[in-house]
């Protein structure tokens, strides 16, 4: 740690001399009809290979220029270009602008800001999408959905529509980080499988990482999604108004204080309230289901208010509470609540290339299953997580430093087999240091080496975790760009679940359980965390106008995983043990957006093992084949093109499960040793072949949507939708009853229609 110390100093001191024999322009853009800030929009001095591209707050820093006169010019697709002369000298200019929509067509922009980020960011085995992308998905209720438009990603696998949960490229739910404004969600999807806790409309951008993601993330050994909202409307108050099958939802957004060209401090808030009626309006809409109708409720809240100064800094306070409520009649009675709050913060130092950042938030999470085949189960985690980055801008190369400080209460109550209550209460505290290197060579190379050093503090333990990531971009047209990605990753934080709940949507959380044996497959066990290590590499090509192809292959060698102890038959057996296993496979995605036209077609082929010591085994989220294609087409007589037809299609290949070899009457005694069998009444138990020996059907759904916008004066809209789920109503199986056999589905074919006001 004393050497990376050491060579941050080192690199800062060589850039101070070199700061002085130039000059630097730093900015902010931002949208002129809301104040919105202008991510990935790239900033050049014309004539110059000077220039930046704007990060997610709008930001820019063009550094290393020497002393003249520069013409600084933007262009965005349906913006008027901006053109301002400036002179250099050896001191920092700080400016601001506001873009403006064009009154007239522009020519097409060959490098779209999106395609900047393809060359000038590393950006393996990454997927960036806005609430305008997830428009495109047929939106199910009438809502576009974070959770919908993610199940399109590559590398992503659903495990249904009705409780079902998301694995991404081998790993399990507890191994995704959500990040949500820096602050840690713990649940960040409704049990329906069609709804995420976030109102789309908050949202300034998701990055989701399915693998080999850079040392500022840690804590998870698979994927990382980070999400940002927006600050809100400085201009006017704004909002919008949804009604329809599935639930409703209300956005309201403006200024306490107003942003102008000339005012130096802003204010402004965004909330929004949505949820789910489904469990009543699936008995009026849809009486050709059961008579129980669609058992979910779901109830959201978010608010944030955020101050923003002239050269921008800013601040902003948060808070939020979600709520889910799932009732299968005679199967589970399951619920969640999540709340939290937080603040986050951007300094932005007037003289230096640098801009710091960071958050401290504080979150809830308590779940509850009643489970009509055995004892009740409740899980609660409780705690905090503060971190901050620094980015130094080092002309086109940034380094980034900074560090994590978590600290959480998780507490799991169940009963034994013999009917005792049973608590479990972990209080942990991390804390992680991070440096990270960005060199762009002429645009042409990027190399981004890391290093995160994590420090466990409930178990002693230390992790030195190296990261890398490098691009390179094969052409001077800088269409075609190979990439590469690797690091070492670690988790203290597990769940426990069981194989045998029929509804799979209970996690009790805790952190790494001690009560292991002392070595694995002949091998000594040094701590108790769960590890892992990943390589990706893989290919980008723009060759083809408007499109772009990527092929990624990985492997994540997961190397030390905690689970439950699926053969403990005593008291005194130990409650977790050890497994091993891997993730391997490819992914190939397309994708063309020209004009009214998006298609996005993936293609994910993976294998998932795991070995317990005992046996080798496909967990029961191994799907070997998906397929996702969605298409977006918007058509009409105005420009405006105010209808839209949005199709998506997907396939899956069967997942594992462990087939019935007999079903036998049991006696329990009563759970005790003074039971009176002569009275009891016998339970019917059933015996397991090979652990997910068995495969499921093949797993397939159509959904379609159509939008119709209508325009009233300046501001107001009016979005009429309709959409199917299921179109041509395949029968997915939910579970079937090991007793019974009876088979229950996932989603049928289902309509719904919807009424959207925006002002």
């Amino acid at each position: 740690m004393k050497k990376i110390l050491g060579l941050f100093t080192f690199l800062i001191t060589i850039n101070t001399i070199l700061f002085a024999q130039s000059g630097m322009i730093k900015g902010f853009l931002y949208y002129d009809n809301n104040g919105e800030p202008v991510s990935y929009c790239m900033v050049q001095l014309k004539g110059t290979s000077y220039g930046a591209l704007t990060d997610q707050n709008g930001s820019f820093v063009i550094s290393k220029i020497p002393n003249g006169v520069y013409v600084l010019e933007t262009n965005m697709v349906g913006y008027t270009p901006i053109s301002d002369t400036i002179i250099v000298d050896k001191g920092t200019i700080s400016k601001r602008y506001f873009i403006k929509v064009s009154a007239v067509k522009i020519g097409e922009v060959e490098v779209t800001a999106e395609g900047q980020r393809r060359i000038q960011e590393t950006r393996i085995s990454v997927i960036s999408v806005t609430p305008k992308e997830m428009a495109k998905m047929p939106s199910i209720g009438g809502q576009p959905d974070f959770a919908q438009f993610l199940q399109v990603f590559p590398g992503v696998v659903s495990t249904g529509d009705q409780g079902g949960q998301l694995y991404v490229r081998g790993g399990t739910p507890i191994q995704n980080m959500l990040l949500f404004d820096g602050m840690l969600i713990y649940n960040p999807f409704h049990s329906i499988g069609l709804f995420s806790v976030f109102d789309t409309e908050i949202i300034s951008a998701a990055d989701v990482y399915t693998g080999g993601y850079g040392a500022e993330f840690g804590g998870r050994i698979s994927s990382v999604m980070n999400i940002t909202t927006r600050d809100g409307n400085k201009k006017r108050l704004a909002g919008k108004v949804d009604v329809n099958t599935f639930g409703a939802k209300l956005l309201l957004e403006g200024p306490l204080l107003k942003l102008n060209e000339t005012r130096k401090t802003s204010i402004s808030y965004i909330a929004s309230i949505k949820g789910s009626y489904l469990e009543q309006s699936s008995k009026m809409f849809y009486p050709y289901l059961s008579g129980n109708g669609l058992p979910y409720n779901y109830f959201d809240l978010y608010g944030k208010v955020s101050l923003g100064v002239e050269n921008g800094s800013k601040i902003s306070i948060f808070g939020f509470r979600f709520d889910d409520q799932v009732n299968f009649p005679d199967i589970a009675l399951y619920n969640w609540k999540n709340w939290g709050f937080g603040t986050n913060f951007l300094l932005v130092p007037g003289t230096e290339p640098t801009t710091i950042s960071g958050s401290i938030s504080y979150s809830n999470y308590l779940s509850g299953l009643n489970d009509v085949n055995y004892y009740p189960k409740e899980s609660s985690i409780d705690g905090f997580l503060a971190n901050m980055g620094i980015n130094y801008y080092l002309g086109k190369s940034v380094l980034n430093v900074g560090f994590d400080l978590t600290g959480y209460k998780a507490k799991y109550q169940f009963y034994t087999k013999a009917g005792l209550l049973q608590s479990i209460e972990d209080y942990t505290t991390d804390v992680a240091l991070f440096v990270k290197y960005k060199y762009n060579f002429n645009d042409r190379l990027l190399i981004e080496p890391g290093f995160r050093f994590q420090y466990y503090a409930s178990l002693s333990a230390a992790v030195p975790e190296p990261r890398i990531a490098i691009k390179y971009n094969v052409n001077k047209e800088k269409t075609i760009r190979l990439k590469l990605a690797a690091g070492i990753y670690s988790q203290n934080f597990t769940t426990i679940t069981s194989d045998r709940d029929v509804v799979s949507l209970f996690y009790g959380f805790l952190s790494s359980p001690e009560a292991l044996p002392d070595s694995f497959n002949s091998r000594y066990m040094q701590d108790y965390l769960q590890k892992a290590q990943h390589v990706i590499f893989g290919i980008e090509m723009d060759l083809i106008k408007y499109t772009t192809i990527n092929i990624e292959g990985y492997y994540k060698n997961f190397s030390q995983l905690t689970v439950v102890n699926r053969y403990k038959l005593f008291e005194t057996d130990p409650n977790y043990i050890w497994e091993n296993g891997n993730a391997y496979g490819g992914d190939i995605s397309f994708k063309y957006d020209h004009k009214n036209l998006y298609i996005w077609a993936t293609y994910s082929l993976g294998f998932v093992k795991r070995n317990d010591g005992k046996v080798t085994y496909n967990p029961h989220f191994d799907r070997r084949h998906n397929v996702n294609i969605l298409a977006s087409y918007a058509f009409g007589k105005q420009v405006r093109k105010t209808w839209q037809l949005d199709i998506r299609w997907n396939y899956g290949s069967g997942f594992p499960f462990s087939q019935d070899q007999a079903i036998y009457p049991h006696s329990t005694l009563g759970g005790t040793i003074s039971g009176d069998y002569t009275s009891e009444n016998e339970d019917l138990y059933y015996l397991l072949g090979d652990l997910n020996g068995g495969r499921l059907p093949s797993y397939q759904r159509m959904d379609a949507g159509l939008k119709k916008k209508i325009f009233i004066g300046e501001h107001n809209v009016i979005d009429l939708s309709a959409s199917v789920t299921n179109v041509y109503n395949y029968k997915n199986i939910f579970y079937v009853d090991r007793i019974t056999s009876e088979k229950i589905y996932q989603m049928p074919f289902l309509y719904s229609f919807g009424v959207t006001w925006s002002f």
